[in-house]
């Protein structure tokens, strides 16, 4: 590993063990850092017990009418969020897309700090009621 350059890793949320050592896996650089975005994304405010201001609230969105305002808002929410709470990503570009009432497509372009790997990661939310 190069001097300067960090690796970063996060426990896997699914607690797949290893063969070897029947460990919980790890996931390291661009993998953790796609995994912590999406428990970001998909947490709501006041969701995990003594960090009530960490998550996001795109839910609060999917009720609204889907427009260009609604998205501008989806997009706002998320970059605020991912500014806030990962410090280990520098954020290129926060796009939100719908093709149906009932789903928002959101697609996260960033560059990791300390490598400049870029990297992009994809979501979606569905409004099921």
């Amino acid at each position: 590993m190069a001097r300067g350059s960090r690796q970063y890793s996060d426990l896997d949320a699914a607690f797949t063990l290893t063969p070897r050592s029947r460990d919980v896996a790890n996931k390291t650089d661009d993998n953790a850092i796609r995994g912590a975005l999406r428990n970001l994304i998909h947490t709501k405010h006041y969701e995990r017990p003594f960090a009530p201001e960490l998550g996001c609230q795109i839910h609060n969105l999917l009720f609204e009418p889907n427009d260009f305002f609604s998205r501008n808002i989806a997009e706002r929410i998320i970059r605020d969020a991912i500014t806030k709470f990962e410090p280990r990503v520098e954020l290129i570009e926060v796009s939100v897309y719908s093709t149906d009432a009932n789903e928002l497509f959101i697609q996260i372009e960033y560059k990791i700090r300390n490598t400049n790997q870029p990297g992009v990661f994809t979501t979606t939310f569905t409004r099921v009621r």
